[in-house]
């Protein structure tokens, strides 16, 4: 039977269908719309940026590094460029199996393979790491032919950092290094400008005045905006901002003293510095043994690092700024300034000195060459009386000593130009409470304050303290802040901004008790301790040896050094300065473990005043007796720097920065 379906049912259905249908259309039309004209004009200039971006990449351009000369103009640290294989973690597939493959292209030692490894630790994986570097022509012709086969990997060029005297002054200059994690988290806190300014850098300063002038060293990061392909592959330069070079350091170094100080170290331990009393100028920074920074540029290997950090010389102690040593009898002279302007000594009161000096049931006792006798204090100080120094000690009490040699810079940063300045010890009272947790231990006992006199017990002071104590002293009480950097050229400007030398507030020290000590001291060169090491020079100069103990010796126990293992044996100390009559140097020199202060510490610095005041070097001879610490006054007629060109000599530097002295 036929069932009449009702049309018009049908039919208005049907019709509501097609009406639910137009306006689900509608609707997504509507939506399609909307979103277009959100992203039309509300997100146009983001995502035209975002658009811009997935062709036109931004490439940091890395700026030269500023060069560091000495004084004469001598490069001690300059730029060459290279080539790098770099491989970037996230855009290989198989890194292991890429680097075999890559191996059979160029050659890649184990060296470079552990360099990865712990670059890749340290860093995040979608960076660009160096597998190889300093890549010749031919590794580069081979590479690009075959580097589609190596996704991920590519060629660069790059600028590496050279030291051309590799050893020479590598303490003061430092060296520069990959940045790492800790370094990278640091620099989050540094102004947005900065910030900006190191984007691409991948190597900064680490130590010595790298370190401690990078800024000014940097430079200004430049830019290149190119036109990229899909594959990332630069197709045309759109834009580029050229990099302004960092700024050239010019120190107050004499690059050809320095080297001939270490020279003369040779493999002895010590330090020397030498500063100029009328500016504060360091001449000579010199810590032995020394260290070649051009190991650590490119990422120093396992076994060099292990052979500078485990060995027992410390080559990485910077000792002329962080060794801190016992001054010995050189602490004498301001021991006698501090009684002069305490009033606690006049120059003419007589101290008997009969070898010895009790306190407390217990022997203060002397070198047994000490002649001993009636002293005042010139005498005291040119035959280094070690009981005129204990009385005077024990008269002004371990805090007088503090208020009056403190304001000299013992137990004080000197504020030098460099990062790492240690303080040393200018024991006090106050000194010993914050030293020690234990309250036996932090009560100060009247018998420590007499060894203090002869520059023993808790004094503890660096090089640098003590050649800038002495050029305060001679200078009648005028005090600089030591500096190693002389002036900074601006390489675009062509400015040459000297350095400020900060002249600090004078001590009012009294002309004619200063004249009593550096009288004194020039008597030490006529006939003191250090007289047959200055025999014949042509200049007046004032000095005090020393001898301080390197480890502590037992009651009652003499001192014997062939029967006392090297490293604990005596150090050998002198301060120096000339000419008498106005002195345009002051130093200090240690050699550690190395005895009298006559017979090794005195003859270096002879030869360094006969270089600065009369243009002279030591002949090949003497240098190798006061190698060995056996030269007394110079051996033979001192000859021209010229004349002597063996490589990696001072003369060799001052024959290639095409000047003699």
């Amino acid at each position: 039977m036929t069932v009449l379906k009702n049309i018009k049912q049908e039919l208005a259905n049907f019709r509501l269908r097609l009406l639910a249908a137009a306006a689900f259309v509608l609707f997504c039309l509507t939506l399609l719309l909307l979103r277009l004209i959100y992203l039309q004009i509300w997100q146009h200039d983001n995502l035209f940026e975002r658009g811009e971006s997935n062709r036109v990449s931004v490439v940091p351009i890395v700026p030269n590094r500023g060069l560091i000369k000495d004084r004469n103009g001598v490069v001690l640290a300059s730029n060459y460029s290279a080539y790098t294989l770099e491989v970037t973690p996230s855009k290989v597939p198989e890194l292991e199996a890429s680097i075999d493959a890559l191996a059979l292209v160029v050659d890649i030692a184990p060296r470079d393979r552990r360099r990865l490894k712990r670059l890749m630790e340290e860093s995040r994986s979608f960076e660009s790491f160096p597998i190889r570097t300093k890549l010749s022509d031919a590794e580069v012709a081979r590479f690009t032919a075959q580097r589609y086969r190596f996704p991920g990997v590519d060629i660069k060029a790059r600028l590496f950092r050279n030291y051309p005297l590799g050893e020479v002054g590598s303490h003061l200059l430092g060296y520069i290094g990959r940045i790492n994690q800790a370094e990278k988290k640091a620099m989050q806190d540094w102004e947005d400008e900065d910030i900006a300014n190191y984007r691409g850098t991948e190597y900064i300063g680490k130590l010595g005045l790298e370190q401690s002038y990078e800024r000014q060293l940097h430079g200004i990061t430049g830019f290149e905006q190119v036109e990229t392909s899909a594959s990332g592959r630069a197709v045309r330069r759109l834009a580029n901002r050229p990099p302004t070079p960092g700024n050239t350091l010019v120190l107050s170094i004499d690059i050809r003293l320095q080297a001939l100080v270490e020279e003369m170290f040779k493999d002895r331990r010590g330090a020397l510095v030498a500063i100029d009393p009328r500016n504060g100028e360091v001449l000579a920074f010199v810590s032995k043994p020394t260290f070649d920074p051009n190991l650590f540029v490119d990422g120093i290997d396992v076994e060099s690092w292990r052979d500078l950090n485990e060995s027992i010389d410390k080559p990485l102690l910077n000792r002329a700024l962080r060794g801190t040593y016992p001054p010995g009898s050189t602490f004498k002279p301001f021991m006698a300034m501090a009684a002069l302007n305490s009033g606690k000594r006049s120059p003419a009161t007589l101290i008997n000195d009969p070898g010895f000096f009790m306190f407390g049931g217990h022997r203060f006792g002397s070198p047994e060459n000490e002649r001993g006798g009636i002293m005042d204090m010139r005498r005291a100080i040119v035959e280094s009386s070690n009981v005129y120094f204990y009385s005077l000690a024990n008269e002004m009490g371990v805090d007088l000593i503090h208020q009056q040699l403190g304001p000299f810079g013992f137990g004080r940063r000197t504020g030098i130009d460099v990062e790492g300045e240690v303080t040393g010890d200018l024991p006090s009272t106050e000194w010993k409470r914050r030293r020690f947790k234990k309250p036996e231990q932090q009560k100060w006992y009247a018998g420590e304050t007499i060894s203090l006199g002869i520059g023993q017990g808790y004094n503890n002071f660096t090089m640098l303290q003590m050649a800038s104590a002495l050029s305060t002293l001679i200078s009648g009480g005028q005090r600089y802040q030591p500096r190693l950097v002389r002036e900074v050229e601006d390489v675009v400007k062509h400015e040459h901004l000297k350095t400020v030398n900060l002249a600090q507030e004078p001590l009012s020290l009294q002309a004619q008790q200063v004249s009593v000590i550096t009288e004194a001291l020039y008597g030490v060169t006529q006939e003191g301790t250090s007289r047959q090491a200055f025999i014949g020079a042509n200049y007046k100069s004032g000095g005090k040896t020393g001898t301080a103990q390197a480890v502590s010796l037992r009651a009652g126990e003499k001192y014997n050094a062939s029967k006392v293992e090297e490293h604990k044996r005596d150090h050998s100390l002198y301060v120096a300065f000339a000419p008498v009559e106005a002195p345009t140097i002051a130093l200090a020199v240690i050699v550690e473990n190395a005895g009298f202060g006559s017979t090794s510490a005195a003859p270096i610095a002879r030869r360094v005043f006969d270089y600065l005041l009369l243009g002279q070097y030591p002949s090949e001879e003497d240098i190798a007796l006061t190698q060995l610490g056996r030269s007394t006054a110079p051996v033979g007629k001192p000859r021209s720097a010229a004349l002597v060109l063996l490589p990696g000599t001072p003369a060799a530097i001052a024959a290639a920065s095409g000047a003699s002295r």
